[in-house]
């Protein structure tokens, strides 16, 4: 039950008021809220639930240990929500007498100092070092100075795979730079500006909490170290400068990738790849794993790297088509000849990354899935419902355009083309008969849309009708927001039929301003 965790926590929190230093009560603190991180209760907001609870059970309690528990929850809390009823509990304690620890106006006062950036020129993890010091600290002293270490594995999508805190500071940094200035060649160091390393900490942090919410976590991010420290790098994270909105890093744009896919085809180490067509598709999808699962950075080649691109992310993520299948190793083989040198690898570290391509192209070319045979559908059906190879895709846009998956279309593909509005407007039409003439003959009555009203629909109606459905079903093609396919997939796990979701998510779309975010709302359903 939870009173009975927050009354252990309560009793834990009197080893708080025995602590003298603030950077020792907010490890405390943020180990006591990392205790629940990333658990999931089906229908139940943990977060909530846990986090707010205690803190009105420290309220409740009156004592000195509940006002140390709720000051560090006040600067430590996962939520603003979470913090701002810690503070006006913490207030009600004090003004009722409860004894304040000795580091209560000390807490929360960390200031950044520099920040760095540690790892090897394979690049697969990072550890991002960011220095602290509080305010009232001698700046000619080591008093409350103090490193925080985040690993970021980028090989799992950026999250972050270790945290911890050091005050051994000079040591730390002396270490690092030893290793990369003669110790070991292929050891990496560099100072980051303070803006640039809240970026790659916000973006850790992100990551990490999708791959919990999606369950892809993997085992060690729920537990230990990420977990214990995870509130205190939220915490951390806050108080770094951030970029002017003009400098914020985006994605490669497509124009962008587009010229370094040129260039690769045009070098000498593309020149032996005989397709030139699967070549070029083929690098499209090294170039986009790249930049938008490997934090912008499609040079950066490695071992792991190729493993995790080839036997995880293109088999879950990409339809190839045969000639891709088999062209795929080679221009890999040709992009890691390329691109290595280009991001700095010695020669010896490219060959290691070719022997690794080759050692996975057996278990890439026996186990990589055949999706038309999978689902039943037709290859040419597949390639109409995913023209950009995104497997992910391919559930949502079935559910859209049903008709895509059907024969009923096979002599009028152009007339029904959903990459264009004339063709999603035709295709809607069809799911829609029943309701007024269909455009076309058929071969049969077609039940995945609005069931027949056995009347002729007024024409405004119709036309206002398919405007919703039309919106709705191009959201679904594009996947925006992610929320709305996972809104239709939490109401067809309840039994609504397909007609009856699609209403529903009409509605949500239909009720919402111009511009509004509806995730909330989706989320909600």
């Amino acid at each position: 039950m939870p009173e009975a965790v927050f009354a252990e926590m309560l009793r834990a929190a009197r080893t708080l008021l025995a602590t003298r230093e603030p950077l020792d009560a907010e490890i405390g603190v943020s180990e006591m809220l990392g205790s629940w991180w990333g658990r999931r209760v089906p229908g139940v907001d943990v977060e909530r639930l846990l986090g707010e609870g205690l803190v009105a059970h420290a309220e409740a309690s009156g004592s000195a240990a509940g006002l140390a528990l709720l000051t560090g929850i006040a600067v430590l809390g996962t939520t603003v929500h979470q913090r701002e009823l810690a503070e006006k509990g913490a207030t009600a304690l004090a003004e009722n007498g409860a004894a304040r620890p000795v580091w209560a106006d000390a807490i929360g006062r960390a200031r950044p100092v520099a920040a760095y950036v540690s790892g090897n020129r394979f690049g697969d993890t990072d550890d991002i070092i960011t220095t602290f010091r509080y305010d009232g600290a001698d700046s000619g002293s080591d008093a409350g100075e103090h490193a925080l270490i985040a690993v970021v594995d980028h090989n799992s999508g950026g999250v972050l795979r270790d945290a911890w805190v050091t005050t051994k500071v000079e040591q730390l940094l002396a270490h690092c730079r030893g290793r990369a200035e003669g110790g070991d060649p292929m050891a990496t160091f560099a100072q980051l500006k303070l803006e640039r390393a809240r970026v790659l900490l916000e973006s850790a942090v992100t990551q990490t909490d999708r791959a919990i919410a999606a369950g892809s976590g993997g085992q060690g991010i729920t537990d230990g170290s990420p977990a214990a420290h995870h509130a205190l790098i939220r915490s951390r994270v806050r108080v770094l400068p951030r970029e002017p909105a003009s400098q914020n890093r985006t994605a490669r744009s497509r124009d962008r990738r587009a010229v370094l896919a040129a260039r690769f085809l045009a070098s000498d180490a593309a020149a032996e790849l005989s397709d030139s067509y699967a070549a070029s598709r083929c690098v499209d999808h090294i170039i986009a794993y790249g930049c938008d699962v490997d934090s912008d950075r499609p040079l950066r080649v490695s071992p792991r790297k190729v493993e995790a691109f080839l036997l995880r992310w293109l088999p879950r993520r990409v339809i190839l088509l045969p000639e891709e299948h088999e062209a795929m190793p080679h221009v890999l083989a040709a992009w890691i000849r390329w691109a290595g040198p280009r991001h700095g690898l010695p020669e010896v570290a490219v060959s290691a990354t070719l022997d690794a391509l080759w050692e996975a192209t057996a278990a890439f070319t026996t186990s990589y899935l055949d999706v038309s045979a999978s689902f039943g559908l037709p290859a040419k059906v597949v390639r109409r419902l995913l023209p950009d190879g995104d497997l992910s895709a391919l559930p949502r846009r079935m559910f859209a355009f049903p008709l895509l998956t059907s024969d009923l279309l096979a002599e009028s593909e152009d007339e029904f083309d959903p990459a264009t509005r004339e063709g999603r407007r035709a295709l809607l039409r069809l799911d829609h008969f029943g309701e007024y003439e269909s455009p076309v003959r058929h071969k049969g009555r077609h039940s995945t849309g609005i069931p027949d009203t056995g009347r002729a629909a007024d024409p405004a109606a119709t036309e206002e009708a398919l405007d919703a459905h039309e919106q709705l079903a191009e959201r679904l093609w594009k996947g925006d927001p992610p929320q709305l396919w996972s809104a239709a997939e939490r109401l067809l796990d309840r039994g609504h039929e397909r007609p009856v979701v699609l209403r529903t998510l009409m509605e949500v779309l239909g009720d919402a301003e111009p511009g509004e975010d509806v995730s909330g709302r989706l989320e909600d359903l």
